[in-house]
């Protein structure tokens, strides 16, 4: 049948989402493309912005499969990178501005990064992380009223010619998914996936033609979970802001007519408790996708009331954003708000980029019940998904076993097909929208003299989803200690928001048989003090302590499980 046809230039190119600029400018030419205070461009001047960074990219030397590095807020600049960073055949690295200059160097160091770009507000954090550095990439200061970055645009060329793709499996973008003090791991997009991963996220979440983008989710979380390539394959705006405050999105959907935004359920509370003087009622319901922990019903119907239409999401950085969407059925309008809500709150089915999305028995590899009841450990598989792990063989194909990605989430599946997630992995908390690794946590505790055990699991919050809880076992001759000493260490050593919001002094952990912390009567115990209002820093007298601990002989404090529990420590959305 394929007896003299053949692949060529006329029907074949490349998939690539940096097409949708070029398209953008010749479709959408006059049409607004970013919106940062007082300034705005054109999408024909954003395309011409991108080729002129590309071209002075290539000028300072920067070659295919280089690795870029930028550390900023959602401004223009970083927006414009998205596109100008590829066109020159490099390799986008967006890094989360939240993290401490030890991990900041850490990725720096394992990408490779031959440029850094870095606003001025995190100039401070920069010029820490470069100390650590033998192999310093070169640096370009970003500022709003001109400077470095702006002289690059300025005397780049629009008109050179730059690098075409010719392989779609080529690197565009490396994000980073954890970090402080484990190896970082670096997930690696491809063009393919990364355009894939943008059309049907457009399509499932019905984003139509002009639409006005509030960008209150970062751009560093897998690249704004593909919207920052989304917006200019449907011509919309982009209005950027420095940072999601309640007065911030509140002016920006007035005064733009915001449709559309992103954000972690943190935000909810953002919005919900914002002060009269910040508050300014929307145009129209706007419409706002959500991942992360699942938001509680009640919040949802808060949110509903207020005037946001919430879609609820689940993925990771290794699926290049949102791998389910909660996809909704208009029979489900009939039904009361709170069944409604409960609905909202599931993950849903898969996105259209996936081959497929299963929750599977861990042990059979079988597919479990579609009866929302029986767990299952949540798997995918499809071309949206990541490249692999960069200069990581061997956590790639453990991460890929059997052929599918192997998420660490537990999960069930519902009659109509739909997937909730029922429980974390027991090593990501996701306080706030950020992943916090168990395991980094507890590294952190056992450097304090005074602890001789330490389990770090989530606790319920209702402003951050969940937030870190410490439990300690404290050595023998230890004197007097109190939380706030613990808390304190914590935050010396690592990202404050990573230190534990909780610390609960226990004369022993509980554990297998095989010497394993069973994280989740820990976690049982949490919700229980969550919901108790009586709770202290000590062991409820009402609530039965853990198993007693066997000789301390046999719980050796160096014990290990990081093996155990790499393929699960990834980042969610």
């Amino acid at each position: 049948m394929d007896q003299g046809l053949r692949k060529c230039k006329a029907n074949y190119a490349p998939l690539s989402p940096v097409t949708f600029l070029e398209r953008a400018a010749a479709v959408y030419a006059s049409r607004t493309s970013v919106v940062y205070g007082g300034a705005s461009f054109t999408w024909a001047e954003t395309h011409e912005r991108a080729r002129r960074l590309a071209s002075s990219l290539l000028s300072l030397g920067v070659a295919r499969g280089d690795v870029v590095s930028v550390l900023a807020p959602n401004i223009p600049a970083l927006y414009e990178m998205h596109f100008a960073v590829p066109m020159s055949g490099a390799v986008l690295n967006a890094i989360n501005t939240r993290l401490d200059h030890k991990t900041v160097a850490a990725i720096l160091r394992h990408s490779g990064a031959k440029l850094l770009f870095v606003d001025r507000e995190y100039a401070p954090l920069a010029r820490n992380a470069l100390q650590h550095l033998t192999d310093k990439p070169a640096v370009v200061l970003i500022d709003e009223t001109g400077g470095e970055y702006e002289e690059l645009v300025r005397r780049g060329d629009p008109r050179r010619e730059l690098p075409e793709l010719d392989d779609e499996w080529d690197s565009i973008a490396l994000n980073y998914t954890s970090g402080t003090t484990s190896a970082p791991k670096g997930v690696v997009y491809s063009h393919r996936g990364a355009y894939l991963s943008t059309l049907s996220l457009l399509l499932q979440w019905e984003v139509g033609s002009e639409p006005v983008y509030l960008w209150s989710l970062p751009m560093f979380h897998c690249n704004g979970w593909t919207f920052a390539w989304g917006m200019a394959a449907r011509g919309g705006t982009n209005v950027c802001i420095r940072a999601p405050t309640a007065g911030a999105m509140y002016r920006a959907i007035a005064d733009h007519r915001v449709t559309h935004m992103c954000g972690v359920p943190y935000l909810f509370g953002v919005l919900l408790d914002a002060p009269a003087a910040d508050r300014r009622p929307l145009p129209h319901p706007v419409r706002m996708l959500t991942g992360g922990s699942p938001p509680p019903p009640r919040l949802l119907e808060k949110m509903e009331a207020l005037g946001f239409a919430v879609t609820h999401a689940y993925g990771m950085t290794e699926a290049t954003g949102p791998a389910l969407v909660c996809e909704w059925r208009s029979e489900w309008d009939r039904l009361s708000p709170e069944r409604k809500s409960a609905l909202r709150a599931r993950q849903g089915v898969s996105v259209l980029s996936l081959g497929e999305a299963d929750v599977r028995d861990p042990r059979t590899r079988g597919s479990v019940a579609r009866d929302g009841r029986t767990k299952g450990e949540i798997v995918l598989r499809g071309s949206s998904l990541m490249k692999g792990y960069f200069k990581d063989a061997a956590a790639t194909e453990a991460a890929f076993a059997g052929g599918w990605l192997w998420t660490g989430d537990v999960g069930v599946v519902h009659p109509d097909g739909y997937v909730e997630v029922k429980d974390r992995s027991k090593d990501v908390i996701i306080s706030g929208g950020e992943n916090i690794s168990s395991v980094e946590v507890e590294s952190v505790l056992y450097g304090h003299p005074a602890v001789a055990e330490a389990a770090v699991v989530a606790m319920p919050s209702e402003k951050w989803g969940e937030s870190p809880c410490a439990f300690l076992v404290l050595h023998d001759n230890t004197t007097a200690i109190t939380e706030e000493e613990i808390v304190a260490h914590c935050k010396n050593n690592m990202p404050h928001y990573m230190a534990p919001k909780k610390v609960l002094f226990v004369e022993s952990l509980p554990k297998s048989a095989n010497s394993k912390v069973l994280k989740y009567q820990l976690r049982a115990h949490a919700r229980a003090i969550c919901n108790s209002s009586s709770s202290t820093t000590q062991m409820n007298k009402n609530t039965k302590p853990p198993p007693s601990r066997p000789p301390r002989s046999q719980f050796p404090r160096s014990y290990d499980n990081t093996h155990e529990t790499e393929i699960l420590a990834r980042s969610r959305l």
